[in-house]
C-alpha cells in the first residue's frame, strides 16, 4: 500500500527538478504537432500561453526592485589591487557585446510574432524624447512604477535602497537578502511553467501565422548566436591584446573549450565558478585575484546577457514600425550593459530584463513580456551560448590581468 504513495512525490519531483531545456524542447515539439494536425485546437492553446506570459509579469516587477537592492546592499568591498582593471574589462566588454547587437541588429533586422492589435505604440521622435522619457520614469515613485510595470524607476529605487541599506544592520542586510531569495524562488517556480506556457505559445503562434514564425524564431537566434561567436572570438580578443600586448587566443580557446564547453550545458555562471577556479589554478594565475574575480565575474561580466537583451528588444522595434537614431542606440547599449549586470543568478534573468530596455522606446509591457516569451522559446540554445560566453570570458579577462610576475 505505501510503494504508490512513496514512488508520487519521486515522480513530481523529477518533472519538477528535471532538465528544463528537455521539457522546453518537448514543449516547442508538441506545439507544433498540435499546430500541424488542429489549428483550432493549437488556437485554444494559446490560453496556455498567455497565462505564462500573465504570470511573468506579475513577478518581473517585484524581482527586478528586490533583487537589485539586495545584490547592492550585501556587495562585499574587494581589496584586491588587481581588481580594477579586470572589473574595467568586465564592463567594457559587457558594453561592447551591446554596442556589437546593436550594429548587428541594424545590419540584420528581424521581426517577431507580436500581438500588438489595438495597443498604440508611440515611437519616440530621437533621443532627447527618449532622455526626457527616462527622466520622467527615474523619478516616479515606486508603487506606481510597480503598479505601472515602470522597470527604469524600479531599478532606480533598487540601486538607491541598496546603497543606502549597504551600512544598515546586519539583521535587516540579511532579512532583505532573505526577501531576494524567496522572490527567486518564486521566480523559479514561474520558470517551471515555462514548457507549457512553450507549448501554448508555439501551437498558437503557428495556428495564427503558419510555419513563416519558425523562421522568424531561426532569423532572431542566428543574430544572438552570431553576436555571441564574435565575441568570443573578436571583441574579448581585441580587449585582451589592448591589455596585455600579446597574442591572445591561446587563453581565448583555453577558456572556451575547459570552460565554455561545461557552462553550454550546465547553463549556470554560479555553477561554473568551480570549474573556472580549478582552470585559473592549473593556468598559474595569482590566486588572490582569481578567487575574487571569478566569483565576481559570475555576478557582473554579463556580455552575454547583453546581447540577449539588444537583440530581442530591437527586434520588437523593427517589429513595430519605430525607428531608432544612432544615439537612442548607443543609450540602449548602456542600459542593455547595466541592465544586463543584474541578470545573474535568476532563472531566465536576462529574458525578464527585456522589458526594462522596451521602456526605453515607449513599448507597453504587455508587447515587451512577449518578447520575453519568444525568448523562452529559443531558450535551448540561446540561455546555453550565454552561459558559455560570459562564464570564458571571466576566465580570459582574469588570465589578462592575473598572471604570475605580471
Amino acid at each position: 500500500m505505501n510503494a504508490p504513495s512513496a514512488r508520487e512525490p519521486g515522480i513530481l519531483n523529477r518533472i519538477l527538478t528535471g532538465s528544463l531545456v528537455v521539457q522546453i524542447a518537448i514543449g516547442v515539439a508538441l506545439g507544433i504537432v498540435l499546430a500541424l494536425v488542429s489549428p483550432s485546437a493549437a488556437k485554444s492553446a494559446m490560453l496556455l500561453g498567455n497565462f505564462f506570459v500573465s504570470a511573468l509579469k506579475a513577478v518581473a516587477p517585484v524581482l527586478v526592485l528586490v533583487l537589485v537592492a539586495s545584490a547592492i546592499a550585501n556587495r562585499k568591498a574587494s581589496h584586491t589591487a588587481q581588481m580594477r582593471p579586470i572589473v574595467i574589462m568586465y564592463l567594457a566588454g559587457t558594453v561592447a557585446a551591446a554596442l556589437l547587437a546593436v550594429i548587428a541588429s541594424t545590419l540584420f533586422p528581424t521581426t517577431l510574432a507580436l500581438q500588438s492589435d489595438g495597443i498604440a505604440q508611440a515611437a519616440p521622435q530621437g533621443i532627447g524624447e527618449v532622455l526626457q522619457t527616462l527622466l520622467l520614469k527615474i523619478v516616479d515613485n515606486p508603487v506606481s512604477a510597480m503598479l505601472n510595470a515602470n522597470y527604469i524607476g524600479l531599478l532606480v529605487w533598487g540601486v538607491l535602497l541598496g546603497v543606502f541599506l549597504h551600512h544598515a544592520a546586519d539583521t535587516t542586510r540579511a532579512a532583505l537578502h532573505d526577501l531576494s531569495d524567496a522572490i527567486t524562488k518564486i521566480v523559479r517556480l514561474v520558470i517551471r511553467l515555462a514548457p507549457i506556457g512553450i507549448f501554448g505559445l508555439v501551437a498558437g503562434n503557428l495556428a495564427e501565422g503558419g510555419l513563416g514564425v519558425l523562421g522568424d524564431y531561426a532569423r532572431i537566434l542566428t543574430v544572438l548566436l552570431g553576436c555571441m561567436v564574435a565575441v568570443a572570438l573578436v571583441t574579448n580578443p581585441l580587449i585582451v591584446w589592448l591589455k596585455t600586448r600579446k597574442n591572445p587566443y591561446p587563453l581565448v580557446f583555453t577558456a572556451l573549450r575547459e570552460s565554455g564547453t561545461v557552462a553550454f550545458f550546465t547553463r549556470s555562471s554560479a555553477a561554473n565558478i568551480p570549474v573556472n577556479l580549478s582552470l585559473c589554478e592549473k593556468l598559474d594565475l595569482e590566486e588572490d585575484t582569481y578567487a575574487v574575480s571569478i566569483p565576481l565575474g559570475a555576478t557582473i561580466n554579463m556580455g552575454g546577457a547583453a546581447i540577449t537583451i539588444t537583440v530581442l528588444t530591437l527586434a520588437a522595434v523593427h517589429t513595430l514600425g519605430i525607428s531608432v537614431d544612432i544615439p537612442t542606440a548607443l543609450l540602449l547599449s548602456v542600459v542593455a550593459a547595466l541592465s544586463a549586470c543584474g541578470a545573474s543568478g535568476v532563472p531566465g534573468g536576462s529574458l525578464l530584463l527585456i522589458p526594462l530596455a522596451c521602456g526605453l522606446f515607449g513599448i507597453s509591457n504587455d508587447v515587451a513580456m512577449q518578447v520575453v516569451a519568444v525568448g523562452f522559446v529559443i531558450s535551448i540554445l540561446q540561455d546555453s551560448a550565454e552561459t558559455a560566453l560570459n562564464s570564458s570570458t571571466d576566465v580570459v579577462f582574469t588570465g589578462a590581468v592575473a598572471q604570475k610576475g605580471s
